[in-house]
């Protein structure tokens, strides 16, 4: 006969079952966890991926013209909805890590060994009730899945994947790109929701502060009035200093040389007639055209000559011409084209306007000055801006002198004819703005505490200008 059964273990098969059913739910929930933390740290990386990618990532990628460079390209459009989305997507990730994490601590963890940690800490202040007990273990088991889940969420879901972003971000965001597109789409509501919100709020911050860029800057020439004009000399480190702050906001149009003061040669010319425009003008590189200066097919480097010098009339100069002309338009802002300087090694630019004819010619020289003031060298003769100061309060200009010029010698600020000036860079454009006519010779143009005096006039432009600052 078959001995029977143990009974016992008929009494141990539910305990067993459910420690089985209990130690698989931990697994799943640790598993679920580490799942989690992974996708934290994926879209925690992402948000410095993709917000750190640079003017010359997105060019490379507009060039790879892939799958996973439209997706980058496209969040790219939308920062805000590309960060709400992260941003959520992290919300609801960390909401389900702290959930999971109290779940499987309590799983672990007894309950009875948190009434024990509550009995003991306050058996120090007498004997505990049974309800300070229970809510004091409930407490210290609170504050044990804080701590850890923050500590996990701090290092795996934020530093880490951060520092790897930064280092890694191209690659980061190709990975994350088709991810990303779906959140962006699954979330739209929400996300949509967020966005529209921030911009309300926005807009009504913007209305109570008051500020605009204008004050701002006017604040900026003050302190720096206030803390650097007090040292001995400091006229120059002011103009320095001011003139940086507005770096960012002038265009190739405020500094450029307009077609009519370029000098540029016809590539049809002799081989002496161009060498006599070279000694007459002094400059180290000519712009050299195709019958009128809106067709400039190149540059010609004065260095380029020098072992030809001795060469006869006839001689075929058109071959050292460098074709590499490099063209901009008037609108450019000067900080832009000094990077594109740098990084193309270029020291001149066709300066072209809406049409596509030529308005003119921009130097690297020309940008320098506008922060550190006129650049003379051995070469230079006279002062390019071709003014005389009658006395304190009058000056006669030439009509086609730039504005911001102007400004800087008669004493005043670069902004002052900003509310009248229109699209006009040049002083005779300034009395055209305010006029709207073409003015007779003699006559006086009053705008707010100045007086203009148009002393010479032809058909075509204004000449010469007389500008009278207001008497203290």
């Amino acid at each position: 006969m078959e001995p029977e059964p143990d009974s016992r273990l008929y009494s141990l098969s539910p305990l067993l079952f459910l420690l089985l059913a209990s130690s698989l739910e931990v697994f799943l929930g640790v598993l679920a966890i580490i799942l989690l933390l992974a996708c934290s740290a994926l879209i925690s990386g992402s948000e410095v991926a993709f917000f750190s990618l640079t003017a010359n990532d997105f060019e490379r990628l507009e060039q790879e013209n892939g799958k996973k460079s439209k997706h980058i390209l496209a969040l790219k459009d939308k920062p805000r909805k590309l960060l709400a989305t992260i941003l959520i997507s992290n919300n609801f990730i960390n909401i389900a890590i702290v959930i999971l994490s109290e779940f499987v601590l309590m799983s672990l963890i007894p309950l009875d060994a948190f009434n024990n940690i509550a009995t003991g800490w306050l058996s120090l202040w007498g004997t505990p009730s049974p309800e300070s007990v229970e809510y004091w273990a409930g407490v210290i088991g609170f504050f044990i899945t804080v701590v850890g889940v923050t500590f996990l969420l701090v290092l795996f879901g934020e530093v880490a994947p951060k520092v790897y972003a930064k280092v890694n971000n191209l690659k980061l965001a190709r990975r994350m790109a088709g991810p990303l597109t779906f959140l962006q789409g699954f979330f739209t509501p929400i996300s949509a929701a967020l966005v529209t919100t921030t911009k309300v709020i926005e807009k009504r911050l913007a209305r109570t502060t008051h500020t605009s860029p204008l004050a701002s800057r006017e604040d900026i020439d003050e302190a720096i009035e206030l803390t650097v004009s007090q040292e001995q000399d400091a006229g120059q480190e002011v103009d320095i200093l001011k003139s940086i702050v507005k770096f960012g906001d002038v265009t190739v149009k405020q500094i450029m040389r307009s077609r009519v003061d370029v000098v540029a040669v016809d590539f049809r010319i002799d081989y002496y007639e161009l060498l006599a425009v070279i000694r007459e003008s002094g400059y180290s590189r000519i712009p050299v055209y195709d019958n009128d200066f809106d067709n400039v097919t190149g540059i010609l480097y004065v260095k380029d000559l020098l072992g030809h010098l001795n060469e006869a009339r006839g001689f075929e100069w058109q071959s050292l011409i460098r074709t590499d002309v490099y063209y901009v338009p008037e609108a450019k802002k000067i900080q832009d084209l000094l990077k594109e300087f740098q990084q193309q090694h270029l020291h001149m630019a066709v300066v072209v306007d809406e049409y596509g004819g030529s308005s003119g010619i921009v130097t690297l020289e020309d940008i320098m000055e506008e922060v550190i003031g006129e650049i003379r060298d051995e070469f230079d003769d006279e002062v390019e801006v071709v003014f005389k100061k009658i006395d304190d309060y009058n000056y006669l200009f030439e009509g086609k002198t730039l504005l911001n010029d102007v400004c800087r010698i008669v004493g005043i600020d670069t902004s002052t004819f900003n509310d009248v000036k229109g699209e006009a860079d040049s002083l005779a454009g300034l009395i055209l703005e305010i006029t709207g006519v073409m003015p007779k010779a003699d006559e006086e143009i009053p705008y707010e505490n100045f007086t203009f005096k148009i002393v010479s006039v032809s058909k075509r432009r204004i000449e010469q200008i007389l500008f009278s600052l207001p008497k203290a």
